[in-house]
């Protein structure tokens, strides 16, 4: 029904079956069979025979941030689709996407730019909210004065701290089709003077010599290797006094690590902070602090090894 933007149809004034089923383009007989099941789940109501209306349930597929995860033809689709794949993650220990999509996750967002922008959607703002821009553990912004947030999308994130820090300044990196797409959340947040945007891998060289580097939501998207390979580009470019900061991926040592849609979509993992310490060394980190913020978010900070 997300994916028919049925809601949206009978908010806009259709409410026969008929008619909702010419404008979403599907059988009516097999519309009015699904319709009549998510009523009797509490989902949509029937003001009259063949009509249909919205309840509170049913006016939570009018939001953005809920509907994007359920639209099969978008992310929404990709991540449920992709379960089916988990027999052969837990057999192998390696995704398999491409069983079902026919080449792997990455390659396929690259294949698909309307369901790359809709992953990118789901990453931002739409999906998961407006940031907090509090990530540090410290709390201590004194010394930030530049900040290069890696794998940022279209930059929610960095687009609220440069809001909440009119001194600091920021650089984007992503993918060129992600950044092209930042330019309307820069603007909206009153910060475009202050970021630079690049597009690029994060697997090759970042721009050096910023204060803070912040990984949100990239490290649980990979495995073993390519993680270890972007917390080392993280560890070259940033400044000897320089941080690395890491939001999502890394729980408490106390935590048990759980199954995530990321694994199966491309190898992610939860890693404990034991485990990430270790890829952080082989990386050339040292991890300075691992605490959870108020918010409730797990960060976790890193420094330069040195020689």
């Amino acid at each position: 029904m997300a994916t028919l933007r049925i809601a949206e149809h009978i908010a806009a004034g259709t409410s026969d079956i008929e008619g909702l089923a010419g404008i979403a383009g599907c059988d009516a007989d097999a519309l009015h069979s699904v319709l009549n099941y998510l009523v009797s789940k509490g989902v949509f109501e029937t003001p009259g025979p063949r009509r249909f209306g919205l309840n509170d349930a049913a006016r939570g597929l009018l939001d953005p941030s809920a509907r994007i995860g359920l639209d099969l033809e978008g992310i929404g689709g990709r991540m449920a689709y992709s379960w089916s794949t988990l027999l052969t993650y837990v057999r192998t220990g390696q995704p398999a996407y491409q069983e079902v999509f026919g080449m792997p996750f990455w390659e396929d967002l690259d294949a698909h730019p309307d369901i790359a922008a809709s992953f990118d959607a789901l990453m931002g703002a739409i999906g998961h909210g407006t940031p907090n821009p509090e990530i540090l553990v410290s709390g201590d912004w004194d010394n930030v004065r530049a900040v290069v947030d890696v794998g940022g999308g279209t930059g929610a994130l960095l687009a609220e701290i440069l809001r909440a820090r009119p001194a600091v300044h920021g650089t984007l990196v992503d993918l060129p089709r992600t950044v092209a797409r930042s330019g309307e959340t820069f603007r909206l947040a009153g910060v475009a003077d202050r970021v630079t945007t690049i597009g690029q891998s994060f697997f090759d060289l970042l721009p050096a010599g910023a204060d803070l580097y912040v990984l949100a939501k990239v490290i649980n998207d990979w495995p073993e290797r390519e993680a270890t390979a972007i917390l080392r580009r993280c560890a070259e470019a940033a400044r000897p006094d320089g941080r690395v900061v890491v939001l999502g991926g890394v729980v408490p040592d106390n935590v048990r690590p759980g199954v995530s849609v990321g694994m199966v979509l491309a190898g992610g993992k939860q890693r404990s902070v034991a485990q990430f310490r270790e890829l952080a060394r082989t990386a050339g980190l040292k991890v300075q602090a691992a605490e959870r913020l108020p918010s409730g978010r797990f960060v976790v900070e890193c420094q330069p090894a040195g020689p």
